[in-house]
């Protein structure tokens, strides 16, 4: 049933952003009440996979903001999934590399531009 709603929802999603590149509907998509109703998500051994899916969540916004409707749609598809299936997203959410963790530390931190200025100087 609930399957068959889904399936449902995701063709009415992908006809009418053929029919006119319509908004991405992040909030129709209800991702907080999604996560917030998974007790598995509200321990805390997990939130870190709980902060990634809100993470996926806002990246969502960020490209429907950026007009990317088709991308949007497939990344709230993505995260709707792993949302109804916790177990199956903190499992493979377990990444313990350290090496890799702090790569994408490195790689989160914003760059100085080549003039030396950095891109959001802070008011002192």
């Amino acid at each position: 049933m609930i399957r068959t709603r889904l399936l449902i929802a995701t063709l009415a999603l992908g006809l009418s952003a053929g029919a006119g590149q319509a908004a991405c509907d992040v909030t129709g998509a209800r991702i907080e009440e999604k996560l917030a109703g998974k007790s598995d998500l509200q321990q805390d051994a997990n939130q870190q996979t709980l902060r990634d899916l809100r993470t996926l969540r806002d990246a969502a916004i960020v490209l429907d903001a950026f007009k990317y409707t088709a991308e949007c749609e497939r990344l709230l598809a993505i995260v709707t999934e792993l949302a109804a299936n916790p177990e199956r997203a903190i499992e493979q959410g377990g990444d313990t590399d350290e090496d890799k963790a702090e790569s994408l530390v490195q790689a989160r931190k914003p760059r100085i531009p080549a003039g030396g200025n950095e891109p959001n100087p802070k008011p002192r």
